[in-house]
């Protein structure tokens, strides 16, 4: 009888802390859900052709669109990757090889306090680095800004990624005659290919929603642009100038760019995890 009773309790208490956590977990999506309803509230009756396709219109013209800005987020974006990508993934497999000594130590100490470093920061070391150099804004300063805040987190997805696969796999190919070089390239990195992706799509997804690195480098341009070494306008640029202008229809245009960048990094989101799964 005490141990039906006891069983019983246990029981009890099991639905009661999965009901908990249910709850808990539903409190921790609303304040998402709220942002995504809000915004898409204010934002989606400023999405029209024209708002993809034109350029944004001078002060006192209605309509106009962020066209330029589309194009310059997916360049800047798109050099960002290139950069750290690669060398996010030779850093990853290079720490995950060789977990033990002074170097492996220091580069993840490095990974580490890169990662943590405010935005605002490197914008300011790329403004030092690169724009003084060069003389003028431009679209290939803000890719290695974005690109040195993309770096540590491609890194570090790709050391804990390849961390989890079997040393098996290795043993084998070693068996099978593989030197050390193909054993990396035709069997750990394709083992870990999908968390090696997942990384990527988050880092992509963690800068391109930034805006504090551009102000000191990519700076904005009311035109299209697609010269490297001119400057260029982005969604982050474009929905800080217009959301604190005092004009209602640049402000329109700032909620209808935050819906747009908002649902591009939740499209990124739900990719990253997607491919994780698989």
């Amino acid at each position: 009888m005490n141990a039906a009773r006891s069983v019983q309790v246990r029981l009890i208490l099991d639905r009661f802390f999965k009901g908990i956590m249910a709850a808990l977990s539903v409190l921790l999506m609303l304040p998402l859900l709220f942002i995504l309803y809000y915004i898409f509230s204010q934002g989606f009756s400023a999405l029209s052709w024209t708002f993809f396709t034109q350029l944004p219109k001078p002060v006192g013209e209605l309509g106009g669109g962020v066209s330029n800005a589309i194009v310059g987020t997916l360049l800047l974006v798109l050099i960002s990757a290139l950069i750290a990508v690669p060398l996010g993934i030779l850093m990853g497999v290079y720490l995950s090889e060789t977990r033990k000594g002074v170097i492996p130590e220091m580069a993840r100490l490095c990974i580490d306090t890169l990662q943590g470093i405010p935005s605002i920061v490197m914008g300011i070391i790329a403004y030092a680095w690169i724009v003084m150099p060069l003389g003028a804004f431009s679209l290939l300063s803000g890719g290695i800004a974005l690109a040195l805040m993309m770096l540590p987190i491609v890194t570090k997805s790709t050391e804990e990624t390849l961390k989890l696969i079997p040393d098996s796999l290795r043993e084998a190919a070693y068996a099978l005659g593989a030197p050390y070089y193909t054993t990396i390239l035709k069997v750990i990195l394709p083992s870990g290919k999908s968390g090696i992706l997942s990384g990527a799509l988050i880092g992509v997804a963690r800068v391109s929603g930034e805006t504090a690195p551009l102000l000191f480098t990519a700076f904005g341009n009311p035109f299209m642009n697609v010269n490297i070494f001119k400057s260029v306008n982005s969604l982050p640029l474009l929905i800080f100038n217009y959301a604190t202008s005092p004009y209602k229809d640049w402000q329109d245009i700032a909620w209808g760019a935050s819906l747009l960048l908002v649902l591009f990094v939740l499209m990124l989101s739900i990719l990253s995890k997607v491919v994780l799964k698989k």
